[in-house]
């Protein structure tokens, strides 16, 4: 397998990623996460993770390159998440980024964080290609968004997308609630496992039919999260036992059917016989199992990156980058900034 050698960084939210990919062929994925330093403030805090990366990134560079064997005098390129994220955390990130390609010449693309985790999808160990064009479901922490993929590289349309908790942070929430600890998706899997997913009948944010005129693949979990809280006041009110197994099977439930029962009515609208899982909370084992289900059901192609790529991740921006390099596009220069709102038609800046 040939093809551009990239090395691309990773630094949105709370994850250094670096990655070095030759084409398609993966050759490190290396992440160092400081999520145990955010565990005590039970969610992300910009400032800690920028100060984390610029502390993680020069190691994890050193052990990419060591991994995939190379040097930086044989890239390619250089690829590095440019938005949307934490504005802190992206300009340690592009700052790397860019002292890098000044000190070897290399050509640097600034690439989207979205259309990172569908560029993953390239890397299969298994070499199948990614037909397009493609449903994309994105979810994780700070993004929950419906993407119709027509050409990686140039032709990404937003669907829809949270208009306000994305599904991870609602995860990250109800986990606290519950006294279950950060990060909330793990822990909301585990505590799910003996529970009874329709013991409680939480609700479906945007699935009634005055919501779906306006808002048909667009998600909201505000309210579920907030319905979850006041049934678990009101047990404890009551002096009544909470059921922590059952309420987080249920609250699970909720966000699982909404996420892919949307992502499939998209497939079925579009006449695209294919859905892409991509993010963190693509691990959950019950988003995973519903989506496949309802996928069979449709005649729906599904298909889910690697889980070490499910999240934040280098080789994904490096995928991206050597697509941009492989289709003969002009490098991005030194002149971009971060941009924490980068929409996802904005495959590069």
């Amino acid at each position: 397998m040939s093809g551009p050698l990239v090395l691309g960084i990773e630094t949105s939210c709370d994850e250094t990623g670096i990655g070095i990919v030759r084409g398609r062929e993966l050759l490190a994925n290396v992440i160092a996460s400081s999520m145990d330093e955010h565990a005590r403030y039970g969610g992300v805090v910009p400032e800690v993770a920028a100060r984390a990366h610029l502390e993680a990134l020069e190691p994890t560079l050193r052990e990419a390159l060591d991994t995939a064997g190379v040097t930086l005098d044989e890239l390619d390129g250089i690829a590095v998440t440019s938005g949307p994220g934490l504005s802190g955390a992206l300009m340690v990130g592009i700052g790397a980024a860019k002292g890098l390609a000044l000190a070897t010449g290399k050509p640097l693309y600034a690439v989207n964080h979205l259309v990172g985790h569908v560029g993953a999808d390239v890397l299969r160990a298994d070499g199948s290609e990614l037909e397009l064009p493609t449903i994309a479901l994105l979810v994780s922490g700070g993004h929950t968004s419906l993407l119709h993929v027509r050409d990686l590289l140039s032709d990404v349309e937003l669907l829809g997308e949270t208009i306000d908790d994305a599904a991870g942070e609602a995860f990250d929430k109800v986990a606290r609630l519950l006294g279950l600890g950060y990060p909330g998706g793990p822990r909301i899997d585990e505590a799910a496992a003996s529970g009874d997913p329709a013991a409680i009948r939480f609700p479906r944010g945007l699935t009634q039919p005055k919501d779906l005129e306006r808002h048909r693949y667009d998600f909201s979990f505000s309210g579920l999260k907030t319905a979850v809280a006041r049934w678990v006041e009101q047990r404890q009110d009551a002096g009544e036992h909470v059921p922590v197994a059952d309420v987080a099977a249920s609250f699970r439930e909720s966000v699982a059917d909404v996420l892919t029962a949307k992502a499939i009515a998209a497939c079925v609208d579009r006449g695209v016989p294919r859905l892409l899982l991509g993010g963190g909370v693509a691990a959950n084992a019950r988003i995973r199992g519903l989506a496949q289900e309802r996928a069979d059901a449709a005649g729906v192609e599904l298909r889910v990156p690697p889980l070490s790529l499910c999240t934040d991740n280098g080789a994904m921006i490096a995928a991206v980058g050597a697509g941009l390099i492989a289709a003969g596009r002009a490098p991005s220069g030194l002149g971009f900034g971060a941009d924490s709102t980068l929409p996802v038609t904005t495959v590069q800046m």
